[in-house]
């Protein structure tokens, strides 16, 4: 039987992206993104809230784009599987923790709708450029 890891996720980062460099200079950036869903409780006529939080991780020139256009509160839907991890901490208490790794994050307008903001394509475009120059045929 095949496997299947796919995450598909819409909400609101709940702070700023946090963006780091590893050892080797690759840029990575964790999202922490809030997803509400409203429900009706049984017999209530009101609609309750519920959040769900994740960190998203963001590697290389998708992280540098996200650290420098999105702040806390930017809508976005995000692609990418689940991984888990879990080491002992110096407490000696074992620990677990789940993220998802994005494979694309697409930045959304305040009504849900993609976002197609001009700087964004521009930086786009701009490292587009910079690659077709460096080939040399």
């Amino acid at each position: 039987m095949p496997n299947f890891n796919k995450v598909y996720l819409m909400g609101n980062l709940t702070k700023d992206p946090e963006l780091r460099h590893t050892a080797t200079g690759t840029a990575v950036a964790d999202l922490r993104l809030a997803v509400n869903r409203w429900y009706k409780a049984n017999g209530e006529n009101e609609s309750k809230k519920e959040s769900d939080f994740f960190t998203v991780v963001v590697w290389s020139r998708q992280a540098e784009t996200c650290s420098q256009y999105l702040q806390k509160g930017s809508p976005l839907f995000v692609e990418g599987r689940l991984t888990s991890k879990t080491w002992e901490g110096t407490d000696g208490i074992k620990k677990h923790k789940t993220e998802v790794i994005a494979s694309k994050i697409q930045f959304l307008n305040k009504n849900g709708t993609p976002s197609t903001s001009r700087a964004f394509e521009e930086t786009l475009s701009d490292k587009k450029s910079e690659k077709e120059e460096a080939i040399p045929f």
